[in-house]
């Protein structure tokens, strides 16, 4: 028997979808907006991590769970752009980088060290979607942080904790594989993820 090939994509997730193909829930189902409205992916395909739903950026498609599996565990880089209400300060940046407490599953849950940096001018992405609501009057910030672990809103509540809300997240980054220019939505098959 000839070896199945998987297959594998990269995409730009938009604002307001979940990341993943469907769901088992009629509520859901239609109220909510999936990935499979994007591209009409193979059957088993799955996402290789997740973004929240009001996060958007680079997201990873897979047909090998075995490989999905693997980089959900490595420790990879994913690195994220995030806007904050406000102008952040060095003490804020300092310690979200040695890690903050945060709420976890009812728990308090103490982050992993990362880097943290203040972008000193914002970067070039795609317009905002127009729900996201950020105020023209307030000054804002733009900030890179670069995680290894990726617990549930990781990125929005350590900004919280350090208080600067996310206004905006955009994943631009998962180990060696860049965003780069994509456009909202599109869907690219690629040969191979090499992380």
């Amino acid at each position: 028997m000839p070896i199945k090939q998987h297959q594998h994509f990269k995409l730009y997730k938009p604002f307001g979808m979940l990341s993943q193909l469907s769901s088992n829930e009629d509520r859901q189902m239609r109220k909510k907006r999936f990935l499979s409205e994007l591209y009409d992916f193979p059957e088993g395909t799955m996402p290789v991590g997740r973004l929240d739903e009001k996060s958007e950026g680079l997201l990873l498609m897979t047909t090998d769970g075995k490989l999905s599996d693997t980089i959900n565990r490595s420790g990879i880089e994913k690195e994220y752009y995030a806007q904050l209400d406000g102008e952040i300060t060095i003490e804020a940046l300092k310690a979200m980088g040695k890690g903050v407490e945060i709420g976890l599953w009812g728990k308090r849950y103490t982050t992993n060290s990362c880097k943290v940096t203040k972008l000193l001018e914002a970067p070039t992405l795609p317009d905002p979607d127009k729900k996201i609501r950020i105020g023209t009057h307030r000054p804002n910030s733009w900030i890179s942080i670069t995680l290894t672990e990726g617990k549930f809103r990781q990125v929005r509540k350590m900004t919280a904790a350090v208080g600067y809300p996310t206004l905006r997240l955009v994943r631009v980054r998962i180990g060696k594989m860049l965003l780069d220019d994509a456009t909202v939505g599109q869907v690219t098959p690629i040969s191979h993820i090499d992380l």
